[in-house]
């Protein structure tokens, strides 16, 4: 999900190991990202392309003409059987694959509005009556439709509209004519039409006091004051530095259990796709029914819902609304729309590269490319330890590097007024760790990325300077960019390797089961793929004083206990003491982060650990010491004489396990 998948990376680790001894040497060598870039860019070869070609031709992410029928008819099974929820996902579904201002689009917007109606989503399905009309909807099914639209606005009390629809569906001419038979669904369509009247005059009569909205008891707040230092940061925490720790966040004052820290909205973020597998053709319908996370939320702002907006291009990207459609187009989609299927074989990281790129250009360019000129022509920064730590190009480029100097800044990602914001000079500076990726990940990384730019020049798309009119861009001229996009590789494979231990997995908790049951199952689950320049200062620690919780794009940081004045700020990175033990930990944060946990939860336990077990399988049914012994355990207290067969407590213990498991299927089916 996050790298390439499977078939692509297995691909590019056999190449690899066929590489000579000595290109292997030169490219494990390399001291900077740019060297590490060029070598093995070099060796991407035509069959190579050809293969990932292959690979990104088996995810169906173009418009199929064929494909809004089928899902269309698969929705209105599901409408039949009242899944009104499932039915809407697959009319969504036949509205991805529809291009706009045809009679498919229109249809499966009506239909959704249906499915819509009969969930309560009135203004939802509102919303859906107007795309349906706009694209086109039929003339001899518009009754249908605005019968449906008056009865959401009478529910909705918006009464006067409500008269006025009815009124225009009253002067369509196929209804005002006579018909010279009797035609039963006009005379159903009259008398729904006098109900509705009806309704509309009681709603009218009817004098009632509404109370007023009462305030929401759990909202959201903000920061109370923000930091001067820090954006989306609380003012109760402070920036600071240090050769061993790096960047990290303390604490200015006593800060009390949910106190909120951190409030940032991503730089970047990008959907998981979930378990979107490639087609095998012959083996199963290419139309799929299986719902994803990409029909259900926005891939813009990851809002959840029913009702998608596709892209005009492509089938794969939806949206929750026209505005989130025409901001992600301007700011990154209209690059991206034709690259979907190589981007999921690619991953998540490699599109989140590509995307961090993109938005590089809304902040001035010419100080960006003159950045990566130097720091990709230099050492990389790849350890807290290194030189070139402090010694980084300013983001506000001033008088001193007119005069061929650069600007020193106290810590990285800051300008040189000493604020650390959330923006791409704060992101360039994350850490790639350069020199702790193994050779094999930073050739997958190095050729991936390559192969990315290949095709973006084989598109002839300049994802630097085309199509771009947004006021936030400021003038750069054309010759300032690289013709040739290497040095915007170069920062992708730097955005690809910084990823491993900066980005943030958006979660959500998701529900299964019905409404009825008495208990119902959640998980949480991985939504989507971010970056937050604020939260990746956060050190992390197997028992934190902070949790973090996501609504949308934002990540909210909140105190999860007491924390003193000068305390550091830790949060956890996944490996948490609750979760597992201390030497798993401690391997998976060393294989991912690059370092040995030496947080309080980790020592102490490795103490405890080198003390020995602090229980064994079973205790003594009297005196609760531990049971001793293999076949027969006897009590470990000499004053006790309580002994029992392990094979008799091994079976009490699956027998309890099994009516444990019974119970449990009992409750979820309601038999209390």
């Amino acid at each position: 999900m996050d790298l390439p998948v499977d078939e692509w990376k297995s691909y590019l680790l056999q190449k690899w190991s066929l590489l000579p001894t000595s290109i292997q040497f030169t490219i494990s060598t390399a001291e900077t990202l740019r060297d590490i870039f060029l070598q093995s860019s070099s060796l991407l070869q035509p069959e190579d392309e050809m293969f990932l070609k292959r690979l990104s031709g088996g995810y169906l992410v173009d418009k199929d003409p064929e494909a809004p029928l089928f899902y269309r008819e698969e929705g209105n099974k599901k409408f039949q059987e009242k899944d009104y929820t499932g039915a809407a996902v697959l009319y969504s579904k036949g509205v991805s694959h529809s291009r706009p201002h045809t009679e498919d689009i229109s249809l499966c917007y009506a239909n959704r509005s249906a499915a819509l109606f009969h969930l309560g989503q009135y203004e939802t399905c509102l919303n859906d009556i107007i795309r349906a009309q706009l694209h086109g909807y039929p003339e001899r099914l518009q009754p249908k439709i605005m019968l449906r639209k008056a009865e959401c606005l009478v529910t909705l009390g918006r009464l006067q509209e409500a008269t006025q629809t009815i009124s225009d569906l009253e002067s369509i001419n196929n209804f005002t004519v006579k018909p010279t038979l009797v035609d039963s669904r006009f005379q159903i369509l009259q008398k729904n039409l006098c109900h509705l009247k009806m309704k509309i005059q009681e709603k009218k009569n009817l004098t009632e006091i509404l109370p007023a909205a009462l305030p929401k008891a759990f909202e959201d707040m903000d920061l109370r004051e923000e930091n001067e230092q820090i954006s989306s940061a609380s003012s109760s925490v402070t920036l600071c530095t240090d050769p061993l720790k790096g960047r990290y966040l303390i604490a200015t004052r006593d800060i009390l259990p949910g106190e909120l820290l951190v409030k940032e909205d991503a730089f970047v973020s990008v959907l998981n796709p979930g378990e979107m597998q490639p087609l095998h053709h012959g083996l199963e319908s290419k139309w799929r029914t299986r719902v994803t996370n990409g029909d259900l939320y926005c891939h813009r702002c990851l809002r959840h819902t029913l009702a998608t907006v596709p892209c005009d291009g492509c089938s794969y990207v939806k949206y929750c609304s026209q505005e989130c459609l025409q901001q992600a187009w301007e700011l990154y989609h209209s690059i991206e729309c034709s690259l979907g299927g190589l981007l999921l074989t690619l991953g998540v990281f490699c599109h989140i590269a590509l995307r961090l790129t993109l938005l590089a250009r809304f902040e001035d360019v010419g100080k960006i490319i003159r950045k990566l000129r130097d720091e990709t022509s230099l050492k990389d920064i790849c350890s807290p330890e290194s030189k070139n730590l402090v010694k980084i190009l300013n983001y506000d480029l001033g008088a001193n590097e007119e005069n061929g100097e650069i600007v020193q800044t106290p810590i990285p990602g800051c300008d040189i007024s000493g604020k650390y914001e959330n923006n791409y000079n704060a992101v360039f500076n994350l850490l790639p760790h350069t020199e702790n990726h193994s050779p094999e990940h930073k050739f997958l990384c190095a050729l991936s990325v390559s192969a990315l730019c290949r095709q973006l020049e084989a598109a002839s798309l300049r994802p630097l300077t085309t199509g771009l009119k947004s006021s936030k861009l400021k003038a750069a001229a054309a010759p300032e960019f690289c013709p040739d996009l290497d040095i915007w590789g170069v920062a992708m494979l730097r955005h690809m390797l910084q990823l491993q231990c900066n980005a943030q997995a958006i979660t959500t908790i998701q529900q299964t089961g019905s409404e009825e049951n008495i208990i119902t199952n959640s998980r949480q689950v991985r939504l989507a793929t971010g970056v937050f320049p604020v939260v990746s200062l956060l050190n992390h620690s197997c028992s934190p004083n902070t949790s973090i919780s996501f609504c949308s794009t934002v990540a909210t940081i909140r105190a999860s206990q007491q924390i003193g004045k000068g305390q550091e700020i830790l949060h956890c990175y996944g490996p948490h003491e609750s979760r597992m033990g201390v030497a798993k930990r401690q391997q998976k944060l060393r294989s991912q982060y690059f370092f040995d946990c030496n947080c309080p939860a980790c020592q102490t336990e490795a103490h405890r650990v080198a003390a020995g077990p602090r229980w064994e399988a079973f205790c003594c049914n009297r005196c609760r010491t531990p049971m001793q012994g293999d076949d027969m355990l006897s009590c470990g207290n000499r004053s006790c004489t309580e002994s029992i067969s392990r094979d008799h407590l091994v079976s009490q213990l699956q027998d309890l396990q099994q009516a444990v498991e019974m119970a449990r299927k009992l409750l979820r089916n309601g038999e209390l």
